[in-house]
């Protein structure tokens, strides 16, 4: 076997539909809309959710509970997590962010106390709990609510 005779299987390369490129394709005259209404028109078609007029499931379906249009997005990360940066160093959002212990700081960034730190670290964030607080001062470290 050479590189020059490798071929994908038959059938599993197919051809892209060109439609309106006239009779002879097979996609010619309507280009595959068929005739008439309001999807064979330039421009046409129905939004996403429209149900011909019927009422939409979306409306027909009971509403419950309640969405808090202004919610905040608290990141939680726990003093275990912080063993990971070297005794000494300040930690705050763009550190945590880069040493993948969040994904992203969110509407802010507050640190709970469970799992333990032995060394001091320099601590920036956005809220802290009393049992984290105390932790971290007592192996000497101090922190920072911005």
């Amino acid at each position: 076997m050479n590189l020059s005779e490798l071929q994908p299987p038959v059938g599993s390369r197919k051809k892209r539909k060109r439609v309106g490129r006239g009779n002879g394709s097979g996609h010619g005259g309507t280009s595959c809309k068929g005739e008439k209404g309001q999807n064979a028109r330039s421009g046409g078609g129905v939004k996403p959710g429209f149900e011909g007029g019927q009422m939409p499931l979306t409306r027909r379906l009971p509403k419950r509970g309640f969405k808090n249009l202004f919610r905040k997005d608290i990141v939680a990360v726990n003093i275990g997590a912080l063993n990971k940066f070297p005794e000494g160093s300040v930690v705050d959002a763009d550190r945590l962010v880069e040493s993948g212990v969040i994904k992203g700081a969110g509407d802010g960034i507050k640190l709970l106390g469970k799992g333990t730190i032995k060394y001091s670290l320099t601590i920036k964030v956005n809220g802290i709990s009393r049992s984290a607080r105390e932790k971290i001062e007592a192996a000497g470290g101090s922190v920072e609510v911005i």
